[in-house]
C-alpha cells in the first residue's frame, strides 16, 4: 500500500468519525430540544387582539454553505435557539413592513404603558441582545431599510470579545452603527461582566452572595455606557432571562424606563415593565408571531 493510499485511507477515515461524531451531538442537541419548552407565542396570547409584541434576537447569521455545516454538526444553543439566518431576518422584517405592522421604540411603550391608557391594536418593538457583528453586519442595515427603531442591549465588559461562538462588537463599530440609524438605535444595559455561567451551570449575578458585587456591575455599566456613547441607558436586559426578587427590588429603584426578561409574553396596559416580557425570535416562533400580526394589515 502506497503512502498516499495510506493518508487518503486515514483522512477518509478521520472525516468519517467527524461526521459520525457531529451527527450524534446534533440529533442529541435536536432531542433535547424538543424536550425544551416551546418558545412559539403560547395561543392565550395569540387570542389577545390588542398589545405590544417586544421581539428578542441575538445572532443573525450569514446564511452561507460553511455556516450551515458547522449548525447542523454543533449543539451549541447560538446556533440554533438564539440565531435567525440573515435572508430570513430580512423576510421578517419585510413582512413587518408589509403587513403595516406598527414598529415603535421603547420609549413609546414606556409612555403608552405608564400613561395606564388601553392599547389598542398591535405593535412591536425590536429588541436585540448581546450585540454581536452579525447584529451589525446584517440586522442593522434591513432596519434601516425599514426605518425601524429597535434597542441594543450591550454586555459593556465584554464588547470586542470572542465568546459563545460569536465575535462580539466593539464600541467603535457600536458607535458607527449608531450613525447610520440616526437615532433609532436605543442602547440598554445586559451587565457589564456578569453574563455568564458558574461551575454549575448557574447564572453568576442570581447568586445571593453575589448581590452586592451585581450592584457594582450595574453601576460600573452605567458609567461604560457613557463613557463611550455619551448615551445614559434607561432599560437593562436580563442574562439569561430573569433575575431573583432582590435583583428585582434594586432594579426597580433605578429610574429604568423597563427591565426585559425572556419571559414570554405580551404588553399590555397594566404589564409591570419591570419585568417586560419578550418573545425570542427563532425558526420555531416565528409562525406563531407572525400569525399574531396578521390582523395588523386590515
Amino acid at each position: 500500500m502506497s503512502h498516499r493510499l495510506r493518508r487518503n485511507l486515514l483522512l477518509t477515515a478521520v472525516l468519517a468519525v467527524i461526521v459520525g461524531v457531529g451527527w450524534t451531538v446534533r440529533k442529541q442537541a435536536v432531542q433535547e430540544s424538543a424536550m425544551r419548552e416551546s418558545y412559539a407565542l403560547p395561543k392565550t396570547y395569540q387570542q389577545m387582539r390588542n398589545g405590544i409584541m417586544v421581539l428578542c434576537y441575538h445572532r443573525i447569521l450569514d446564511d452561507n454553505v460553511p455556516t450551515k455545516i458547522i449548525r447542523d454538526l454543533s449543539p451549541n444553543s447560538q446556533l440554533h435557539e438564539f440565531n435567525v439566518p440573515a435572508d430570513q431576518f430580512a423576510q421578517q422584517m419585510k413582512y413587518l413592513h408589509d403587513h403595516h405592522v406598527k414598529v415603535i421604540t421603547s420609549d413609546q411603550m414606556a409612555r403608552m404603558v405608564h400613561h395606564h391608557q388601553p392599547i389598542r391594536g398591535k405593535y412591536a418593538v425590536l429588541s436585540f441582545d448581546d450585540i454581536d457583528r452579525t447584529v451589525i453586519d446584517h440586522a442593522v442595515p434591513v432596519m434601516n431599510r425599514y426605518k425601524f427603531p429597535f434597542t441594543a442591549f450591550i454586555i459593556t465588559g465584554n464588547t470586542g470579545e470572542y465568546r459563545e461562538g460569536t465575535q462580539l462588537a466593539t464600541w467603535s463599530q457600536i458607535n458607527a452603527a449608531r450613525k447610520t440609524t440616526h437615532g433609532r438605535m436605543e442602547l440598554g444595559l445586559h451587565t457589564h461582566d456578569m453574563h455568564h455561567l458558574n461551575a454549575h451551570m448557574q447564572p453568576v449575578f442570581m447568586q445571593p452572595h453575589f448581590y452586592g458585587k451585581f450592584q457594582r456591575d450595574f453601576a460600573q455599566s452605567k458609567r461604560d455606557l457613557v463613557r463611550h456613547t455619551g448615551v445614559r441607558a434607561n432599560s437593562f436586559a436580563f442574562p439569561y432571562g430573569a433575575g431573583t426578587d432582590q435583583i428585582n427590588r434594586f432594579l426597580a429603584q433605578q429610574k429604568l424606563a423597563w427591565v426585559a426578561t425572556l419571559d414570554t409574553g405580551l404588553v399590555t396596559d397594566d404589564t409591570d415593565l419591570n419585568e417586560t416580557p419578550r418573545v425570542i425570535v427563532n425558526h420555531e416562533s416565528w409562525p406563531s408571531i407572525a400569525h399574531w400580526f396578521q390582523s395588523s394589515d386590515s
